[in-house]
């Protein structure tokens, strides 16, 4: 594993990178003075995890941070400082750790090892949900394409009710609001059930979906779905909220306004 370290007070530098050193975990360890010299040897090289001062002049740590995650958006951030007041800041931008300074042998090997800790399971997701923000589905992080806008829909739909049974009436009346429930348009849902179960085939997920007896439900453990990780306290999905939720779909709002209170809550 390789850490790269960005100080541009020098001894501070030499600590932090002594520091690591003596850890297990890390293989390689590398230490910049300024930004711009660890953003030009990023150019070309990757680093597990970045280690970044934020009271840098020129460019500080918050606004490296942004650079690096559009540069290698893989690099886990962990953020050192002296001042407290740049947490909030240093959390929005999906940070893996923030170290007050001076900071111990302990801590650091305690954010080092949470770092790598989600680095391994974002690495092993294979399926993941997106409901934050616009609704979509990735297999290996690539965004899966439906046939059929109200199949994709019906699953948004499945992944909002966390796993419980979904009877075909109530997935007939969430598709089609105002539509009357007779044989034409039971026909119909037959149609968007199996254009859905044929795009999770061609993805090769078909596991994560149960029809069963007129009811469908999503088998939850086959996903990674930034609700579901925010519902179990997940700080990471927490500070992802931005107060949008499946924003293409009008019943999304009961789900969006509860979670908003709880997000509301955690401030």
């Amino acid at each position: 594993m390789r850490v790269i370290c960005v100080d541009d007070e020098k001894l501070v530098l030499q600590y932090t990178l002594s520091l690591c050193d003596e850890l297990p975990q890390i293989d390689e360890t590398i230490g910049f003075s300024n930004a711009d010299d660890a953003l030009n040897y990023l150019k070309d090289n990757d680093a597990d995890i970045a280690l970044l001062d934020i009271d840098m002049p020129k460019m500080n740590g918050i606004q490296m941070a942004m650079r690096i995650k559009k540069m290698r958006p893989d690099t886990s951030i962990i953020f050192l400082t002296g001042y407290s007041q740049y947490a909030v800041e240093a959390f929005s931008l999906h940070a893996s750790g923030y170290l007050l300074k001076p900071i111990g042998k302990k801590r650091l090997e305690e954010e080092i090892d949470y770092a790598i800790q989600n680095r391994t399971s974002e690495s092993v997701s294979h399926i993941k949900v997106q409901t934050f923000g616009n609704f979509d589905v990735l297999v290996d992080g690539k965004v899966i394409a439906f046939n059929r806008s109200k199949a994709k829909e019906l699953l948004a739909y499945l992944i909002d009710r966390q796993g419980r049974n979904v009877t075909r009436a109530e997935a007939f009346a969430i598709l089609w609001e105002d539509g009357q429930y007779d044989r034409p348009m039971q026909k119909q849902l037959d149609v968007i059930i199996r254009s859905l179960r044929n795009t999770l085939d061609a993805y090769d997920i078909n596991e994560i979906l149960e029809v069963d007896r007129g009811q469908l439900r999503v088998n939850v453990q086959y996903l990674d779905c930034d609700l579901y990780r925010f519902l179990a306290g997940d700080l990471q999905a927490i500070n992802s909220f931005r107060g949008e939720y499946m924003n293409s779909y009008s019943w999304a709002e009961f789900t969006e306004a509860y979670i908003t209170q709880k997000a509301q809550s955690n401030l």
